[in-house]
């Protein structure tokens, strides 16, 4: 027996099974005891070497290269600063929004507490009345939605995602399905109920908001931080690092910053940068080599959003490094690797001379204070008795309402709860007067229904308001692109025949009104029901309103419900003055007048007149080195703060300066374009002279009115005289309107025939010698012009509609002054690499050179120089000669006209050439003195201090009114 259990055993064990089955429980111990080294004994090993694995390029932004003004002055550098980032490495479990946007609550606190500001790039604000206003409008506007929304293109849109109100799209954003910005409350089984928008206040959903879209943003690359806080204090520092352990994803960054120079003159040249927008990332990479690798943009690069910044964008940038990291599957950074440092961006120099810059717009600002104190006038109204407009005054409660209407006083600030006496009291004769209007309107809407045309002044106002207020995109209720202009109701409303509730209930029969945006929560409403929606709508939106509210101050202002006393009390409750003159006793005890305390404070300019934005309160001025075509001045008034707009825009401070009517955010040398007036003469003169229609010794006797045309036009000086017999100079020194209505007409008949088209070609064929078909070729956002197209007479005298930039109009007299070298005007003076190597050395184009003869250009020049010395008392006694032409042209007849002028000194060899203009100036004289200001500055013809005042300056001839 044993043996045959011994015979078994052996053959069980030299079987090839046997073998087999020990072989393959060989190979299971082995891989069962690697599996325990790998997943017991070696695992974590094992796991941080994988998470290891994940490799990542970073790429380091380069510093920005400097910008210099032709003397080496700095104008835009970059700084090392901190900011505050965030990333987004939070487990995306059911509580993903709640600690995410609890992290973000926490750190806007922080940085706000220790008074630095959040980035926002986000395109919503909160406006003057408090509501969620887009900063957007039209393409631009839906390009953002489609963002919001998730679609691709435009086209996509849903239309109720199109027409979406800034409330709508913040509803949806703090919706649970986006970023569940809201109150969460535990419930007992562990699970939390959500309401959106509650627990924060508007502000405080904005701020979150801005943040998350950032973060979504670059979403797709968590590994990157993204930038919230941009140049923050130690303070802020400090407190972030005390509370990172509570502060998941967040952390200081050093980083640099866009800084200028501290004077707003440069602003509209500069320009200033920021954070990249898809479609500046997709235009620039497209603009790039496909060898630049990691040169290319990314959606966290700051680039240059206006101006000089915007123009040399890439030169200015210079080349990123990189940096290579390893992150784990959820994007955290585990360890760094390789590192290429990044190349600093190449230094700029301009052709401005920044303290020329900085005197001319000090000259401006002071010139245009003095006009407009020479106009103010005690008095409420103005009522024009001789049909001029330089007769136009302004009258003091005009002043009043201005500062209001500006917002240099702050009607918000009024009902705090720590206003000041006078805010208090004017604030509740506002409450008073709102309350009663309010009702007027419900009465005059529900059942009165009074016929516009016969409704007082001040209700037309408020009637008009209201449909301006239901058409605004951000309110959304009236659907503009389904009214009907041929609808007879419409018309009617339009003419002032019927009553706002008549056409208003026509608009909500024809389907005009949006009535999903008047907060019905019944689907189904009959036109009486829903006229009464609208109706409180109107009521409730008007009771909110910041814009309305200016209308009623407007005529408590002059049926005396307010008065100046308070008023000029007020600005100081704000701080918008102080009383370092002790002023404000002299008021209260009636020793000074508020109507000659006001003076007073524009006078010192305290009270600008961009804070006014009254007429004038605008300019522009150009100063050109005739002989190279290179821009040593280039001043806009008023201008803006660009370091509070770079790097990330101070969002309160940009809302104010879209709603500022002075418009500071707009280049009134680039882009503002008015008729030239007389100053285009001298083309006209030109053209004359070289087509043989006058000759240099011909005279042509003015006899005020030109009747070989009808209507016929007069000359300025008829009927109080003529001016005789002049020749070309005479007509040029007199600006005699008659001699160059002659020319134009003689221009149009040299086919034998009056033909106005014929005339405005030969008009057009001399201004293009002179450049003013075409920009000026100024590297910064330039209008195009227009050369006159009606009229050959009349736009022969700078009328027609000729429009032209100052900055054109800058052009135009170089070529005059260097006699014929009409140059592409040029800011850049040279590139330089960050260690001063040069890289490029700019010189302006020769556009094309005029050829004409010498005896015309002694005959336009004599003109000029004429002009100057006989006629312009600006430049009575100047210490040197000059040559000049002034132009008056008129925009509107219930306004002032724009003072024009244009000339070169010295007349003998010319070194500079002056374009000046005053919006709404009066007159041109007023646009010669301060040329004439900037020629003796320039020349050191006086000492600095009598020509900067840094108070108001008078016109010449000009008296404040009693």
């Amino acid at each position: 027996m044993l043996e045959n259990i011994k015979d078994k055993l052996i053959n069980i064990f030299t079987s090839r099974i046997f073998v087999l089955t020990m072989i393959i429980m060989l190979l299971f111990a082995a891989i069962t005891y690697r599996l325990f080294v790998l997943q017991i004994i070696n695992g974590e090993s094992y796991l941080d070497n994988f998470t290891l694995k994940i490799e990542r390029n970073k790429t380091i932004a380069s510093t920005r290269g400097t910008i210099y003004d032709r003397n080496g002055n700095v104008l835009a550098s970059d700084k090392l600063a901190y900011s505050v980032t965030i990333e987004d490495n939070y487990d995306t479990d059911d509580n993903y929004n709640m600690k995410l946007n609890d992290t973000i609550y926490k750190l806007i606190n922080i940085v706000e507490k220790n008074g630095d500001k959040l980035n926002n790039d986000f395109d919503i604000i909160i406006d003057a009345d408090g509501n969620y206003s887009y900063t957007l409008t039209g393409t631009k506007q839906l390009r953002f939605l489609a963002d919001i929304y998730g679609r691709t293109q435009i086209d996509d849109l849903a239309y109720k995602e199109s027409s979406a109100t800034p409330d709508e799209v913040m509803s949806y954003l703090c919706s649970s399905k986006k970023y569940g910005i809201g109150k969460y409350t535990l419930k007992d089984d562990g699970t939390y109920d959500f309401t959106p928008e509650e627990g924060y206040s508007k502000s405080e959903i904005l701020k979150i908001v801005t943040v998350r879209y950032s973060l979504n943003l670059n979403s797709y690359q968590k590994y990157l931080a993204t930038v919230i806080a941009t140049n923050v204090n130690e303070s802020t520092v400090a407190e972030v690092m005390e509370n990172k352990d509570l502060l998941q994803g967040v952390d200081i960054a050093e980083d640099t910053v866009r800084t200028y120079i501290d004077d707003p003159s440069f602003s509209h040249i500069l320009g200033y940068t920021g954070k990249i927008s898809d479609e500046e990332l997709t235009a620039y990479n497209e603009s790039i080599s496909q060898n630049a690798g990691s040169n290319l943009y990314e959606l966290n690069d700051m680039v240059g959003k206006a101006g000089i910044e915007q123009y040399m964008e890439k030169e200015l940038q210079g080349v990123k490094g990189s940096q290579t990291i390893f992150v784990d599957n959820l994007g955290r950074v585990q360890e760094t690797g390789e590192k290429v440092d990044p190349i600093a961006g190449n230094d700029l120099y301009l052709t401005i001379d920044s303290d020329l810059q900085k005197a001319v717009y000090q000259i401006l600002e002071q010139k245009i204070a003095g006009i407009l104190i020479s106009k103010i006038r005690d008095v409420k109204t103005y009522v024009s008795t001789t049909g001029s407009s330089s007769d136009i005054i302004i009258p003091i409660t005009d002043v009043y309402y201005a500062l209001f209407d500006n917002n240099f006083i702050s009607i918000a600030s009024m009902s705090e709860k720590d206003a000041g006496e006078y805010e208090k009291q004017v604030q509740a004769l506002y409450d008073e007067r709102e309350a009663s209007i309010l009702e007027e309107l419900r009465n005059e809407l529900s059942s009165s229904n009074t016929i516009y045309e016969n409704l007082s002044e001040e209700m037309q106002v408020y009637e008009s308001y209201i449909v301006s207020m239901l058409q605004n995109s951000n309110v959304g209720v009236f659907d503009s692109s389904k009214v009907d202009t041929e609808n007879d109701v419409y018309k009617n409303w339009k003419q002032g025949k019927i009553s706002l509730s008549e056409y208003l209930k026509e608009a909500i029969a024809c389907g005009w009104i949006n009535t999903t945006k008047l907060g019905n929560s019944e689907k189904y409403l009959d036109s009486e029901e829903i006229y009464d929606s609208l109706l409180n709508f109107i009521i409730n939106k008007l009771s909110d309103d910041l814009s309305f509210s200016k209308k009623i101050y407007k005529y408590m202002i002059l049926n005396d419900v307010i008065s100046g006393k308070q008023i000029c009390h007020i600005m100081f409750e704000q701080g918008k003055l102080n009383d370092s003159d002790g002023k404000l006793a002299g008021l209260d005890s009636g020793e000074i007048s508020a109507y000659n305390f006001i003076l007073k404070r524009i006078r010192s300019l305290e009270i600008t007149p961009a804070d006014l934005a009254l007429d004038p309160c605008s300019g522009s001025c150009v100063v050109t080195d005739v002989n190279t075509g290179e821009v040593l001045a280039l001043v806009s008034y008023p201008s803006y703060d660009n370091s509070k707009l770079a790097n990330s825009i101070d969002a309160a401070y940009y809302s104010a300066l879209t709603v500022d009517q002075s418009l500071p955010l707009y280049n009134y040398a680039t882009q503002q374009e008015t008729a030239p007036g007389s100053t285009f003469k001298p083309v006209s003169a030109t053209a004359g002279l070289e087509e043989g229609v006058i000759s240099p010794g011909e005279t042509i006797d003015c006899v005020g009115i030109f009747e070989k045309i009808t209507p016929s036009p007069k000359c300025w000086i008829y009927p109080n005289g003529t001016h005789g017999n002049l020749n070309v100079i005479g007509a040029i020194q007199n600006s005699c309107n008659f001699f160059f209505y002659e020319v134009g007409y003689r221009l149009a008949s040299l086919t034998g025939r009056y033909d106005s088209d014929s005339g405005l070609a030969i008009i057009k064929k001399y201004a293009d010698l002179y450049g003013l078909t075409e920009k000026s070729g100024i590297e910064i956002t330039e209008s195009e012009p227009e050369v006159s197209t009606q009229d050959a007479v009349r736009s022969a005298i700078g009328q027609g509609n000729h429009a032209y930039t100052t900055v054109g109009l800058s052009r135009y007299v170089t070529t005059v002054a260097n006699e014929g070298t009409c140059f592409n005007l040029s800011l850049l003076d040279k590139l330089t690499d960050s260690d001063g190597s040069l890289i490029e050395d700019f010189e302006p184009d020769v556009r094309n050179y005029v050829d004409v003869s010498s005896s015309t250009w002694d005959n336009v020049h004599e003109g000029m120089r004429m002009a100057v010395v006989e006629d312009y008392d600006a430049f009575e006694d100047f210490p040197i000669t000059a040559a000049g032409k002034t132009g008056t042209a008129q925009q509107i007849t219930t306004r002032p006209n724009h003072a024009l002028f244009v000339g070169f000194a010295p007349y003998d060899k010319p070194e500079i050439s002056i374009a000046t203009r005053i919006a709404y100036g009066y007159t041109s004289a007023n646009a010669a003195e301060v040329s004439r200001d900037v020629f003796k500055y320039y020349f050191k013809l006086d000492d600095k201090d009598n020509i900067i005042t840094g108070t108001a300056v008078l016109p010449d001839s000009a008296e404040i009114g009693d």
